[in-house]
């Protein structure tokens, strides 16, 4: 979760890494730190807290140099302290390392160097692999036909157990630098006289758009002019060169005072964004390119088992719903944190499916990993083209939602639920869906991004309730069938932002125990469609009414709600079934965003989390 700048070069590597570190302050921001060759050796400087304080405390000449490595840090292994933040280097002084991962076996590691004389300044994991790498430096000939700094940290990585993304100098190299990969993301950058490392893409691309993506057990080797990339087991591996398409506007703020806010007003472009070229000629089903399962094989399909955690767990539960319901294949959704330790059958036609909008959740690539050792047919749906899951599934399908900052997801989480709803749609159409609810199905989804306008407008009565609301340090989200997921979704938002206990569950299940927490102190959001359960859903209104909770209802127009049965309403455009899980989402998502701010928390920064889940 971690995030690396990694920079050789020209004489501004102290400025390019800030400028890194503060488009991947949303893998963390616990601390951050650098090490710049500034002068004659290594300067090294650290700061807890926000990149910003980092930047404060830099002085011009440590902007400058030809080469550094810079860490901003979400704490795994130590607490928040100058002490434990990257970089960490050697106390021999020989290696400087900056680490993402999580290091199983640095415990007989510090325990082993411990004993060769080396001495730890931190409680963290990475600052074992750092001694380790001067350990075997120490040793390596320095006048043999080998490079020693580069074999060290080979040798060194080949006693690792667990994961890593590093970016490793060494002041007798002052020309080099040299990065690895196994678990977290790590790509290398291509310049003009000048190479990067980065934990994403979005930390370079204000340098250059060419890139080289790191798979597991690799090892780059980077000078100015030029880089190579071989195994941890010295074996020479061909680098394929990437043009990463990525409008670096989207990493900027514009006009707005939040990046959570921008992405939620973005949504009729993601939106649109992600539908585009992908309906048929005929208006009556959805077409993918990538899939790499032809209909034949797809006509086959008689299970299909979803894999994601967090928000994307959620655009998981609305699939199966919608997939269950358009094209009658059963689903199961698994948290991918859970299916990857379990033996779970699955028979040969069992299709899974990976959802996560980075590509790099780490319990969700381990949970694929297992799916295809198992041999079963994968399909990845994420946002960011070149992720590790998106290359080691068999298809996928990109969101195409664009660069997602704020750390609580919005446009990626609609912008799931719509390929899954557009999914959904195709499998059908393969199997008994007819043409004329295809069509409705597809204009419902054409007119989604001018719905989601329309609801936008709201944002100020939103505000409003808001206000009203945000006192409370509980709450409850409720809804039937496709609103169950949203309740859990608005519950998780309202949590990661602003701190409220906040619970989702069916409205039906509240009676079974959640009915003992309502109260005047404890608003229930209940979220309500026209259809087969309005008239439960309003059943369920009632039961909170008659022990005086209060109530804030989402609707969508077609439903008639008694005068005065509840105290707020917010109304959603009348629409398609398939569709009103998107619509729902997003004044749950503007009620979130403006509680937050009501009670003065951060929040693109919430505390605690990062944007990319690389640890397990």
């Amino acid at each position: 979760m971690c995030g690396i700048v990694g920079y050789i070069g020209l004489d501004r590597a102290g400025s390019v890494m800030l400028d890194g570190l503060k488009r991947l302050e949303y893998r963390g921001y616990d601390s951050s730190g650098m090490v710049v060759s500034a002068g004659k050796g290594f300067e090294q400087i650290k700061r807890t807290g926000r990149v910003v304080k980092l930047e404060e405390s830099l002085k011009e000449p440590q902007l400058g140099g030809n080469l550094g490595i810079s860490h901003t840090r979400w704490a795994t292994h130590g607490d928040v302290s100058e002490a434990n933040a990257h970089p960490h280097t050697s106390s021999d002084g020989k290696i400087s390392l900056v680490h993402n991962g999580v290091i199983e076996n640095y415990t007989g590691m510090k325990d082993f160097l411990a004993g060769k004389g080396y001495t730890f300044q931190s409680e963290t994991d990475s600052e074992a692999l750092c001694n380790l790498i001067a350990y075997h430096y120490e040793k390596e000939p320095k006048d043999g036909k080998k490079n020693p700094f580069h074999e060290a940290v080979r040798k060194s990585l080949r006693h690792v157990e667990g994961t890593y993304g590093i970016a490793v100098v060494c002041p007798d190299f002052p020309e080099e630098l040299i990065g690895a990969r196994k678990g977290s993301p790590l790509i290398v950058g291509i310049g003009k006289g000048e190479h990067l490392l980065a934990s994403d893409v979005n930390a370079i691309t204000h340098c250059t758009q060419n890139v080289v993506y790191l798979d597991d057990n690799e090892v780059a080797h980077l000078k100015k002019d030029n880089f190579s990339i071989s195994t941890v087991s010295s074996k020479s591996v061909e680098a394929v060169i990437h043009k990463v398409d990525w409008d670096t506007s989207e990493a900027e703020l514009g006009d707005y005072n939040h990046f959570m806010q921008k992405e939620i007003f973005e949504q009729p472009n993601s939106l649109e964004n992600g539908m585009r070229g992908r309906f048929s000629d005929d208006g009556s089903t959805a077409v993918f390119g990538g899939l790499n399962l032809n209909p034949q094989e797809l006509c086959q399909i008689d299970r299909i088992l979803f894999l994601a955690c967090g928000t994307a767990w959620h655009s998981c539960l609305v699939a199966e719903y919608l997939i269950e319901r358009f094209a009658r294949i059963p689903v199961e959704v698994e948290y991918a944190s859970e299916f990857r330790y379990r033996n779970a059958p699955l028979d040969k036609n069992t299709l899974v499916v990976a959802i996560s909008q980075s590509g790099e959740t780490i319990d969700t690539l381990g949970a694929l990993r297992e799916a295809k050792r198992k041999g079963f047919r994968t399909l990845a749906i994420n946002n960011s083209v070149g992720s590790t899951i998106a290359r080691e599934s068999d298809g996928g399908i990109y969101q195409h939602a664009g660069s997602e900052i704020g750390v609580a997801s919005t446009k990626a989480f609609t912008s799931q639920i719509m390929i899954c709803a557009m999914l959904s749609l195709y499998l059908g159409r393969l199997r008994d869906l007819s043409y004329g609810d295809g069509v409705q199905i597809v204009n419902a989804l054409k007119n989604l991004p001018e719905q989601v306008k329309d609801i936008l407008k709201q944002n100020d009565k939103i505000a409003a309730v808001a206000k009203k609301y945000a006192k409370y340090e509980d709450c409850l989200f409720l809804g039937r069938q496709l609103m169950f997921p949203i309740a859990l979704e608005g519950a998780l938002k309202l949590k990661e932002i602003s701190y409220v206990h906040a619970e989702g569950y069916p409205a039906a299940e509240m009676k079974h125990g959640p009915i003992a927490l309502i109260c005047e102190d404890c608003p229930s959001i209940f979220l309500v469609t026209s259809g087969e359960t309005f008239s439960k859903s309003l059943a369920n209104v009632q039961e909170v009414k008659a022990r005086k909770g209060k109530i804030i209802c989402i609707a969508t127009e077609d439903c008639d709600i008694p005068d005065g049965l509840v105290d707020e309403m917010i109304l959603v455009p009348e629409c398609h079934e398939i569709v009103k899980p998107i619509l729902m989402s997003i004044p749950i998502q503007l009620f979130s965003y403006h509680v937050a701010l009501e009670r003065g928390c951060d929040v693109d920064k919430p505390r605690n989390l990062a944007k990319s889940v690389t640890v397990e």
